[in-house]
């Protein structure tokens, strides 16, 4: 048993050294994403395409879309212009409505 003691000594401060080194990258890692809640609603005037996606039934795409409405046409002035959005029509609007918000524009 005496001569397992410094594999196993070995072996703990390998693995003590990597969960070190490894703690830095993790904490610069971003935090796990946040969903949007009705609580919390995402903004459609500030929200980033990664925010967007934080809503139920919004996918990167539809998000870019979003996004890309807003830069061409300006601020959405109510939760509605939503649909004028490509791909999001009455039924998918009514199913995202409590997780949207429109705040005043940067």
């Amino acid at each position: 048993m005496r001569e397992r003691f410094p594999l196993y000594t070995a072996l703990g401060l390998a693995l003590v050294a990597l969960l070190l080194a490894a703690t830095p990258a993790a904490m610069a890692a971003p935090q796990s994403k946040a969903t949007a809640t009705a609580d919390a609603p995402v903004d459609l005037n500030s929200a980033t395409v990664e925010q967007l996606t934080t809503i139920p039934g919004i996918g990167r795409v539809t998000a870019e879309r979003i996004v890309q409405w807003r830069e061409q046409n300006g601020p959405f002035r109510r939760a509605e212009d939503l649909m004028k959005v490509k791909g999001i029509g009455d039924k998918s609007f009514d199913k995202l409505r409590p997780y949207v918000k429109v705040g005043k524009s940067r």
